[in-house]
């Protein structure tokens, strides 16, 4: 309340603004460890987003890789391994170019 609090009932009052203050000041306090903890979390979730980008990258790199030695030896043509990943597709129920069940 300030002046009025402290006009009013003096050192008492003075005492409850003071508690007032520290009493937000705490506030204030939790508030900005609770933003530096989520700032710390968004850090995290950005660089774990980097790692899978990075293995996402390389997994098609090696995918290809090893769909272009398959090809080149004649072991599967094209047509074959397309109709292979449509059936694999279709085996969880949706054709949405995902995999949602086990690999083997």
């Amino acid at each position: 309340m300030g002046w009025g609090r402290m006009f009013l009932l003096g050192n008492i009052g003075q005492q409850m603004d003071i508690h007032d203050q520290r009493e937000e000041m705490r506030r204030l306090r939790r508030t900005v460890r609770e933003v530096q903890r989520t700032k710390a979390g968004q850090e995290d979730v950005a660089a774990h987003v980097v790692a899978l980008e990075d293995e996402v990258d390389e997994l098609r790199l090696y995918l290809t890789a090893v769909i272009r030695h398959l090809v080149s030896k004649g072991i599967a043509t094209e047509a074959e391994l397309e109709a292979l990943i449509e059936a694999v597709d279709a085996e969880d129920g949706t054709v949405d170019g995902r995999l949602d069940g086990p690999v083997g």
